[in-house]
């Protein structure tokens, strides 16, 4: 199927159930959601999946997810880099970003359940969480990308992880608010975060070539709210020609002929966010080509030798899928959660609990 086009309200709730029917039957009993049957499970992917369940109505099993991460959750706030079962897939490192991202699932999800008792069950697990990536803070405002095995920082930072823990950052306030905790530090770190990422391009990609050869470097400050307004639609217009192929989606890396899902799912939702609705309702249009018959989606499309590659279909190219439906059409609560940014303020939501108690 192509041409799939959506607008607000118009949410295609029977076209997409296979699609959350897909990422339910990869899910284990455990709660774990590897990227397929029979693969391994990253925290950020994983929670990018519980994130589609969610929007899919499916509140129980999006539950048991984040129950399985609260349940792994390493004394000093982390995980490892992926899971197979109970066993540990990787080792050598401990990745900010997939940390951080673990307050911007939960977030999503008491939006749409709005579950009291979820929020505060998985308040410790956010906290300690935070915890660590702030720790890995430089003091130009930047967040180490990882820690290896034994601890110690990796020495770099990017502009892709740093982009995503500044919208981690957002949504854990904003639990810390909604549950009259108080954590002074993680708006001001949150802030640095965001003045490195505008104005500090030195200190990202310090030790390896740039990575700004990849889509998500260039998309991803829009999509977490680094840049907003007519900057964000600057900073798209002017390396659309470079990532975008018109028809199929969104390149993963600009000298690839390459084009990915999950990227392009994104590219809808930062462009959402720079307020460019009708494009946005394009490149989503494309994407339905890449739909399998089970609800799945393929990883991405190889334009030069026209071929699906690689051969696997990822349970969080489905996540993202629902997430730019969502986004589109408005369907649920938290469908503004990458297309805009809110901070809680405490006082009024201070006041706000007192009102309802009286």
């Amino acid at each position: 199927m192509s041409g799939l086009y959506l607008t607000r309200g118009l949410f295609p709730e029977e076209f997409l159930r296979p699609t959350v029917q897909f990422i339910l039957g990869c899910q284990q009993e455990s709660g774990e959601i590897p990227w397929f049957e029979g693969g391994y499970t990253d925290p950020w992917d994983h929670v990018e999946s519980a994130m589609g369940l969610s929007i899919g109505g499916e509140l129980d099993a999006s539950r048991k997810a984040y129950q399985w991460l609260a349940d792994r959750q390493l004394d000093d706030g982390s995980w490892w880099a992926s899971y197979r079962g109970d066993v540990v897939d990787n080792a050598n490192r401990r990745e900010t970003n997939f940390v951080a991202y673990i307050a911007t699932g939960v977030w999503h999800h008491y939006l749409i359940s709005k579950d009291d008792d979820f929020l505060e069950a998985m308040w410790p697990m956010v906290d300690k969480a935070i915890g660590f990536v702030l720790a890995l803070q430089s003091d130009y405002g930047e967040i180490d990308w990882a820690v290896d095995a034994d601890g110690s920082p990796k020495g770099d930072a990017l502009v892709t992880g740093c982009s995503s823990i500044y919208k981690s950052l957002e949504c854990a306030h904003n639990i810390a608010v909604t549950l009259n905790e108080s954590r002074e530090d993680w708006l001001p770190a949150r802030d640095r975060l965001g003045k490195a990422l505008r104005s500090k391009p030195e200190r990202f990609d310090r030790t390896w070539e740039s990575k700004s050869r990849y889509s998500m470097d260039w998309f991803y400050p829009v999509l977490t709210g680094v840049y907003s307004g007519a900057d964000a639609r600057a900073r798209l217009a002017a390396r659309w020609d470079e990532f975008v192929e018109d028809k199929l989606g969104c390149r993963c890396e600009k000298q690839e002929p390459w084009v990915t899902v999950a990227e392009s799912c994104e590219l809808v939702m930062s462009l959402l966010a720079a307020g460019d609705h009708a494009r946005a309702v394009e490149v989503y249009s494309w994407l339905q080509q890449w739909c399998t018959n089970d609800g799945s989606y393929w990883t991405g499309y190889q334009l030069v030798e026209d071929l699906l590659w690689p051969d696997e279909r990822p349970t969080w190219t489905a996540g993202a899928i629902l997430l730019a439906a969502d986004a589109l059409t408005e369907h649920t609560s938290a469908s503004r959660l990458f297309c805009s940014v809110q901070i809680l303020d405490e006082q009024e939501e201070t006041r706000a609990r007192r009102a309802r108690v009286e």
